[in-house]
């Protein structure tokens, strides 16, 4: 595609006032950056989308995740997966669920700008199922069945829990009772991932925003998009243009950083009450996307990341870590502390180790509990050796690690902060 007709893709208004002060300006790199943090979550969410199978189809993944897996950052290791990337271009979506029992299963159905239409679980359910119809945001349908998405296309993650191996089985039939009837539709193209070229990453963003229209409230924030590429302006110069790779560069710069500057608080930092339902914070929206994609609103999961021995979410020591719990997190479902290795752009997998441990829970067999039903959890990158080789969790044998503390159905104390988790410290 050309220069010209990348940046005359995006969308087909005219230019407000802030647009044409910017132009007028020539602040093009201001503009790069607004639309690389807007478009981010698109494009995260159009390259997970590609790995996909058809549309309106639900694919299961019948094992738990491992080192191995790659698709998504920052993976649980307690629950079976289920995907559907949602298409209600030719009509209503219908999903059928599943009485579950004491099992836990949600159905986080997010936009394709990453935020939750609706989660479908014990805490809005209960565990008895249902019929529900996906319909989109223009349709007059209406009733509590309906699950209206905010956007034509998105995705519908499914969380299964799965307490060990021996309940493999029933977690998987929990899977197959969920069904989608729909419409046939076409699959969906693939898009450039965030580290392609500067018009490549436009031009995918031109082509989300025309199918995925972004919300009412969002309108009036794409001035700069507009701007680098509305139709009433012609292609932009070379020194233009080199102004919007500097933008994307400080997008990129700002968002690695708000990676790193957390505010902790007792060595953990807590999701921001708005996690999953982002709002106008679009800056908040791309760094989970970068880091977490397809977190869960507080209500249903909090993640909880520790401060690390860098002061910065992030472990780069080979020394032995310890963390102390006199009672464990208030929860309604379960929690889990997940240990990730960190790439150089930030993403985090499980990481190949000797126990194929990736995380520590309420269910993990063969923990070994204090006399006073407290729990100490190692972690480091070699065996602590004895008793404490049944609660260690491994770390990669180089490189910097995080951990991510999951509490599913978290209880109110959790959520309002009367309850806070003790630091980790070095052993």
């Amino acid at each position: 595609m050309q220069r010209r007709d990348l940046l005359t893709a995006l969308l087909a208004i005219g230019l407000s006032p802030a647009a044409r002060a910017y132009a007028a300006e020539g602040d093009y790199r201001t503009a790069a950056h607004k639309a690389w943090i807007f478009a981010l979550p698109l494009i995260e969410m159009a390259n997970t989308r590609s790995q996909g199978g058809a549309p309106n189809t639900l694919a299961h993944k019948r094992t738990l995740t491992t080192w191995q897996d790659r698709g998504v950052t920052a993976p649980n290791n307690d629950t079976l997966f289920s995907s559907a990337w949602i298409d209600l271009t030719r009509g209503p979506v219908t999903l059928t669920v599943p009485p579950t029992g004491s099992r836990y299963q949600s159905i986080h159905i997010m936009n394709m700008y990453t935020d939750a239409d609706a989660v479908l679980s014990p805490r809005t359910i209960g565990h008895k199922g249902g019929v529900f119809t996906l319909v989109g945001p223009d349709s007059k349908l209406k009733g509590p069945q309906i699950v209206r998405m905010t956007t034509p296309h998105g995705w519908m993650l499914v969380r299964t829990l799965v307490d060990g191996i021996a309940d493999l089985p029933g977690a998987t039939a929990a899977q197959d009772g969920l069904k989608l009837a729909a419409p046939g539709c076409d699959p969906a193209p693939a898009f450039p991932r965030r580290n392609a070229r500067a018009a490549e990453v436009l031009g995918a963003a031109a082509a989300l925003m025309a199918s995925d229209p972004p919300l009412s409230r969002d309108r009036a924030h794409l001035d700069w998009t507009r701007l680098v590429g509305g139709k009433a302006l012609p292609a932009l110069t070379s020194d233009q243009w080199a102004q919007v790779e500097l933008g994307i560069a400080d997008a990129k710069a700002e968002l690695f950083g708000m990676v790193g500057k957390s505010r902790f608080i007792e060595g953990w930092s807590y999701p921001l009450p708005s996690l999953g339902l982002f709002g106008e914070d679009y800056s908040y929206r791309a760094v989970v996307a970068l880091v977490g994609l397809a977190a869960l609103p507080v209500a249903e999961t909090m993640y909880m990341q520790p401060e690390g021995d860098t002061g910065r979410g992030e472990f780069q020591g080979d020394g032995l870590f310890r963390f102390s719990m006199k009672t464990p997190p208030p929860v309604d479902a379960f929690w889990s502390l997940t240990l990730y290795e960190i790439t150089d752009q930030k993403q985090r997998f499980l990481t190949h180790n000797v126990l194929d441990r990736y995380s520590i829970g309420d269910r993990t067999p063969g923990l070994k509990y204090n006399t006073d039903g407290g729990l100490d959890i190692w972690i480091g990158r070699t065996d602590p050796g004895g008793e404490r080789t049944a609660n260690w969790l491994p770390a990669p044998a180089r490189g910097p690690y995080t951990l991510s503390l999951r509490t599913y159905l978290p209880r109110p104390e959790f959520r309002d902060g009367r309850y806070r988790l003790p630091p980790i410290v070095a052993a």
